[in-house]
């Protein structure tokens, strides 16, 4: 019963409420980060949603110090993405003057951008750069909204300036869900057009099950390229995984790292528009 569930839902956000005023201020890192991805996992579980990773070794960790980007569907990608493992989202100012979302979104390191403010986007990168130099995630949807998943619109390319000013890699994620006993896609968890969160809630919730299908190739190391290169590069390869090529992705991946340095190789990726909108999610 749907109800029910929501019921469960409530519980489960007062549950991350409570943990994040209380436990989140004593706790170390690596403790936070196991809560986040625990919460996140029960979170899915009572939305219908498993996640499944592809492109990753046995026992694989994530990179240190990097820039994740990613194709944008639902309110649920944040969620899939910390039970892989948590990061630091980029994410639209107005977010944090949601109720309760925002207050969580601000306690798990969220970093908010007023896309309105064109000199918020230099503040917001040199932020970017220096939690990632430290070592942290920072995960970014430069398509800059959300999509049916259908296709990958193109990349903003300013915060892609992060990366390349601070020599660190681009790690391309590809977010798809998927009907789970038909495996094929299954729109119920966009977040588009004119729906409400609550509407897109209730369609998740009234789905069958869903696999979040979440796949991975290579870091993108090429930080000679400049940031509309580097932004088309991801794209191109997050496209790939967002359509389960895995080995397609993972093939353009090697081409653009064997081309770092090498203008050229860049430019055989595919054109590119840049765009004066910092890219952050919805």
């Amino acid at each position: 019963m749907i109800w029910l569930r929501k019921t469960a839902l409530i519980l489960h956000l007062l549950r991350g409420l409570v943990t994040c005023a209380v436990l989140f201020p004593w706790l170390g890192v690596e403790s936070r980060q196991w809560h986040i991805r625990r919460w996140s996992r029960r979170l899915l579980g009572i939305c219908g949603v498993t996640v499944e990773l592809q492109g990753l070794q046995p026992g694989q960790a994530p990179p240190h110090g990097a820039m994740v980007v990613c194709n944008h569907i639902s309110w649920l990608d944040i969620y899939v993405i910390n039970t892989w493992q948590p990061v630091r989202f980029v994410a639209k100012s107005e977010i944090r003057d949601w109720p309760v979302i925002g207050w969580l979104c601000a306690q798990t390191g969220t970093i908010f951008i007023e896309r309105a403010r064109k000199r918020d986007a230099h503040r917001v990168l040199h932020a970017i750069t220096d939690v990632m130099l430290q070592g942290d995630l920072v995960c970014v949807f430069p398509e800059g909204t959300t999509t049916d998943g259908a296709s990958v619109l193109p990349f903003h390319a300013n915060l892609m300036q992060a990366p390349i000013s601070g020599g660190l890699p681009v790690q391309p994620v590809g977010l798809a869900y998927l009907d789970a006993a038909t495996g094929q896609p299954t729109a119920a968890p966009a977040y588009i057009g004119d729906l409400t969160l609550l509407q897109t809630l209730d369609a998740i919730l009234r789905a069958p099950p869903i696999i979040a299908r979440l796949c991975f190739a290579p870091a993108l190391t090429a930080t000679s390229a400049s940031r509309r290169e580097l932004a088309e590069a991801a794209r191109e390869v997050v496209t790939h995984l967002s359509q389960g090529a895995q080995q397609h992705a993972a093939e353009l991946a090697g081409r653009v790292n064997g081309g770092a340095g090498n203008e050229r190789a860049f430019g055989e990726v595919g054109e590119g528009a840049d765009s004066p909108e910092p890219a952050a999610t919805p």
